[in-house]
């Protein structure tokens, strides 16, 4: 397949609409009508009805494909540019919102950094398409086992933390003076889901056999201090890392003691980073190497 009839696609399904997706993509309406009958005329099946514009059965199924093969072709781009480009003398970090533990945040270079706290299933692609130079993503593991990431671009991952992690209570829930807790005990209480900054639900329910964990309330945004506060006046209980979870006023951490779990972190890069890069990706394997 041509990629950029595929890429044409893509932008229409996304925008349902011919003329928007013409506009962005800055060709004439006509030609994203081209694009769209060279493509189902190679496949050999519609792949839009026009009205309303929306994919068929099988234009569905192309977009489960489509988009991981533009982001493998975004990815490999960067790559060959990164390559021949002379060394970087800043650093653009990506990072899910509870990766940036105390340790790390230490170890960021004085000048020159850009901070891009994003969603944690973001950071891999950022970093294979060159919008981040080093990123940080996290998940709840059994102890010593490698985060399952989605497969973006060829990627070195490296874990450099692993930490306890601990629901978060408000300061008169009845379990709050708990020294330990049962996840399996959790599975029928409220929880809010916040999948770009606690960590997911989808983990929880993975952890208790698949079941559970029911959304009390959903909060899509990446900041950690509104999801805390969401938390203390009881909106619903949370899974945080230790270091975050602890200190927050009116709530108390009580840590899960089974099943034997561990919040990881985990730095994602390309195969040779270089200049400020290089230095912090040097710095933070070397501290978990210590600890």
């Amino acid at each position: 397949m041509d990629p950029h009839l595929l890429r044409t696609y893509v932008t229409v399904a996304r925008l349902s609409s011919f003329s928007e997706a013409a506009r962005e993509l800055g060709y004439t309406q006509s030609a994203v009508s081209q694009h769209i009958a060279a493509l189902e005329q190679d496949l050999g099946a519609p792949l839009l009805t026009r009205r309303p514009v929306a994919p068929t059965a099988a234009g569905g199924r192309l977009l489960e494909h489509a988009e991981p093969l533009l982001l493998r072709l975004d990815a490999a781009r960067t790559d060959v540019a990164r390559t021949a480009a002379a060394p970087a003398h800043g650093l653009t970090l990506a990072a899910a919102p509870t990766a940036l533990g105390p340790r790390i945040l230490a170890a960021l270079p004085a000048a020159g950094v850009t901070l891009r706290v994003t969603a944690r299933d973001a950071v891999p692609a950022a970093v294979a398409t060159g919008t981040a130079d080093v990123g940080l993503t996290d998940g709840l593991v059994a102890p010593s086992d490698p985060l399952r990431l989605p497969d973006v671009a060829p990627l070195i991952t490296r874990g450099v933390g692993e930490e306890p992690v601990c629901v978060l209570l408000p300061d008169l829930h009845p379990l709050s003076r708990r020294t330990g807790l049962r996840l399996g005990d959790l599975a029928d209480a409220r929880w809010i889901d916040a999948p770009d900054t606690a960590l997911p639900l989808a983990h929880l329910r993975a952890a208790n056999g698949g079941h559970g964990f029911r959304c009390a309330l959903r909060y899509e945004g990446t900041d950690v201090s509104v999801l805390t506060a969401l938390a203390a006046v009881g909106h619903g209980l949370v899974l945080l890392p230790r270091s975050a979870a602890t200190g927050v006023p009116g709530t108390v951490a009580v840590p899960i003691a089974h099943p034997r779990v561990v919040h990881r972190t985990e730095l994602v890069c390309t195969g040779a980073p270089s200049g400020a890069a290089a230095d912090f990706v040097d710095l933070l394997v070397r501290a978990a190497s210590r600890s």
